[in-house]
């Protein structure tokens, strides 16, 4: 007998960081480790992903959920109403896609686009006239965000800290 898999996607809580800074650990050197240096990757995921960091987060109104197929946690995303601004989001009523990574085992399996597809309702759910995200020009996922409708936007190197920058695509799907 062959077992379906079944995917659901939860909302995620505070209690649900340690499994979230854990899926970041585990994806971002893949991800990332032949763009830019294991120093960076460090202090972007402190930055990030720290206790604090993702207390924060959730605090500002980040929502967070987790994909688990059949059984098993093995991404996240988030997403957020966020202001118009010059640089990143020239547009009124939008929303952002923060965050999105599925374990390197579990990509592949309809996962990141169950979450993208998350995001997006939730956008839509609040009224948002569109859905934008950074992206590194080097990820291979800005060729999955143009196969599920988004457009590059503009690019911006966005200077973080300690010297270092983040070199990205702003995408954006019109809602």
């Amino acid at each position: 007998m062959i077992k379906m898999s079944e995917l659901i996607i939860k909302p995620a809580t505070l209690s649900d960081r340690a499994f979230i800074r854990s899926v970041s650990e585990r994806t971002w050197p893949s991800t990332y480790g032949h763009i830019i240096s294991q120093a960076q990757i460090d202090f972007m995921l402190n930055w990030m992903y720290s206790d604090d960091s993702l207390a924060d987060q959730f605090q500002k109104g980040h929502q967070f959920y987790i994909a688990n197929l059949n059984g098993d946690d093995i991404g996240f995303c988030s997403v957020s109403a966020e202001e118009a601004d010059a640089v990143m989001n020239p547009v009124l009523n939008a929303y952002k896609l923060n965050k999105l990574y599925v374990l390197p085992i579990a990509q592949g399996t309809g996962s990141g686009k169950a979450l993208l597809q998350k995001a997006i309702e939730v956008a839509k759910a609040a009224g948002a006239s569109s859905l934008f995200l950074q992206v590194n020009k080097e990820n291979k996922a800005y060729h999955f965000y143009l196969k599920n409708g988004f457009i590059k936007e503009s690019e911006s190197i966005f200077e973080i800290d300690n010297g270092y920058v983040m070199d990205d695509y702003v995408m954006r799907l019109h809602l």
